[in-house]
């Protein structure tokens, strides 16, 4: 297991602009993505138990991106999503060796997680800002810089703009969290007792898996602002998440979406 202190996050963060330019293929990869689905519409499938209640089979012809241990459930929908996604440290040190070994989708990863997970040509890494203020912001320069927003789908947003996705729609947006009793936390650290009851499998975070306090209201405002941004831009954004308690966003029914099959 590797381990990484806050202090040392920090450090990196404030090399990663140094070090990250001095990759320029990973920088020409990186550009290569903008723009690439302009106008074109794509589902960012966060990982909240409401996300097998759609159909996802209907999406096997879409622009997905997916993220942290979604991949738990590839065999079970039988199609690779787009892209994957991961921003978490404990997500990354804790399952370094299954993510390093998915070979057949793109993984967008932070540069200062490549301490844990490897480069290849599947992979390529970003700038990613976990400390700045004022809180939060929203990149319109994502080969540049990514921001941090209190949740990865945060990130995913702000991806799905440089890919030049247009409309945008949600699902599997729970937006609720359970703190199981059992659980040890300490320093907002939560390690788990038992089955994960708030995703999609019962072992994403499951036994011996950390994850991070969520913080739904730090949440929310990445998310407020994302629909500003793209307000402003003339970018549709959808929630199709069955049920679930994010309202942020305009409301659409999954169901009713003309899918390419």
């Amino acid at each position: 297991m590797f381990l990484i202190t806050p202090a040392k996050i920090h450090i990196i963060n404030l090399l990663n602009t140094f070090l990250f330019n001095l990759s320029i293929d990973n920088k020409n990869k990186l550009r290569a993505l903008k723009g690439m689905y302009y106008n074109k519409r794509c589902f960012i499938m966060a990982n909240g138990p409401s996300l097998k209640k759609c159909d996802l089979s209907l999406l096997k012809n879409e622009i997905t991106i997916a993220s942290n241990a979604n991949y738990l459930i590839w065999d079970e929908i039988g199609y690779i999503p787009t892209f994957l996604t991961i921003e978490d440290t404990l997500v990354a040190e804790d399952r370094a060796d299954e993510i390093n070994s998915i070979k057949n989708t793109l993984k967008i990863f932070p540069y200062d997680l490549k301490y844990c997970l490897r480069e290849d040509e599947k992979t390529i890494f970003i700038n990613f800002i976990r400390t700045y203020k004022p809180f939060p912001k929203f990149s319109d320069n994502f080969d540049k810089k990514v921001f941090w927003g209190g949740t990865v789908s945060f990130l995913n947003l702000q991806l799905a703009f440089y890919l030049g996705c247009n409309p945008i729609y949600l699902i599997g947006f729970d937006h609720n969290y359970v703190v199981p009793d059992r659980s040890k936390i300490q320093n907002f650290v939560i390690k788990s007792e038992e089955n994960d009851i708030n995703h999609i499998h019962p072992n994403y975070f499951g036994y011996g898996y950390r994850w991070h306090d969520p913080n739904v209201e730090r949440m929310e405002l990445s998310y407020k602002v994302s629909k500003n941004f793209f307000y402003k831009k003339g970018i549709k954004i959808f929630n199709a998440t069955v049920n679930g308690n994010l309202e942020v966003f305009e409301r659409t029914n999954f169901s009713e979406i003309n899918f390419y099959v």
